[in-house]
């Protein structure tokens, strides 16, 4: 069954806290399982979560500090005790491959996982398929670090009635959404006249960051933005120092990106509550919701035309 979901691991930056453990995102999107930035004690919240290591097909590593990869080394074990029969795609910052090896071979175990390393050494797409697309853009934090932006690409959905008038019927509709195009009797028939396109679906991921051009380019339009919000305004040279981002900062993004939907993460344990968090996002953003351990987020609703053409 398809679904397009958002289940959060973990949200603590740098430590875990007595009710939220340290970063990780998993994120279900139809038949793909992507899971981002492991941290401490990822395996144990994927139980609670109800995520099988089986559902991961994708691990992204944004950057190699330890709130964001310390759960790897268990992962990949799980993954190997599982026996998953798949191959996991792994993608991190090229120049962490040290750190890559350190925790995929943190102590003896029985290697049987099929894991395709893909290291990432610059802007670019780590992924394309006739339905999706993923990419990378480096952050500016004080390591190595990159954002994620998978966007799934436009389709058609082709009007019966007008199909009907155009003479197309069975297998050729088939073959005018994978072309684009065909050709009845003396005529040619585009896709346009029949259908209506229904615009992809696009998932931001930003974490551990100044403002940067990346942090635009990554959000622009997307229906979730997952994003840092470390500190509150108040402590913006800080976050600016360690190469952060405020809860303010996170909200303007969103507003100015066209985002639907931000969701928030990464807060320091300076803050017993995301409250004040998401109230200072929300004044930009109003769209705005904090991630809780535990958190199961739905992609928001996008519209779809009916059958007239419409969109409902």
């Amino acid at each position: 069954m398809s679904e397009r979901k958002l289940i959060v691991l973990g949200t603590a930056s740098q430590v875990p806290a007595r009710d939220r453990n340290q970063n990780g995102y998993f994120l279900r999107f139809d038949g793909q399982g992507f899971l981002f930035d492991p941290g401490e004690g990822t395996q144990r919240q994927m139980i609670h979560s109800g995520v099988s290591v089986s559902e991961i097909t994708r691990i992204f590593i944004s950057h190699f500090h330890g709130d964001h990869c310390l759960g790897l080394a268990g992962i990949i074990q799980r993954i190997s005790l599982d026996r998953v029969p798949h191959a996991i795609e792994i993608h991190y910052p090229a120049s962490g491959q040290m750190y890559y090896e350190n925790l995929r071979d943190a102590c003896s175990y029985h290697r049987t996982a099929h894991l395709v390393e893909r290291p990432i050494f610059q802007d670019g797409t780590l992924h394309e398929d006739d339905l999706i697309q993923i990419e990378a853009k480096r952050l500016d934090h004080d390591i190595d670090t990159y954002g994620f932006r998978v966007r799934e690409k436009d389709s058609w959905t082709l009007n019966p009635q007008r199909l009907r008038e155009a003479g197309i019927s069975g297998e050729a509709a088939g073959r005018l959404k994978k072309e684009g195009s065909l050709s009845v009797g003396e005529q040619i028939v585009c896709i346009e006249d029949v259908g209506s396109k229904m615009p992809g679906q696009i998932f931001a991921y930003v974490m551990d960051t100044r403002l940067c051009p990346a942090v635009y380019e990554l959000a622009s339009g997307a229906d979730m933005l997952l994003m840092e919000a470390t500190f509150l305004s108040s402590l913006e040279d800080k976050a600016r120092e360690y190469g952060h981002l405020t809860a303010a900062q996170a909200g303007a993004v969103a507003r100015d990106c066209g985002v639907k939907l931000l969701v928030i993460s990464h807060y320091s344990q300076r803050y017993l509550s995301s409250d004040p968090l998401v109230q200072e996002a929300a004044r930009f953003h109003p769209e705005t919701r904090a991630a809780g351990d535990g958190d199961h987020i739905d992609f928001p609703k996008r519209k779809r035309p009916d059958l007239a053409g419409r969109d409902l």
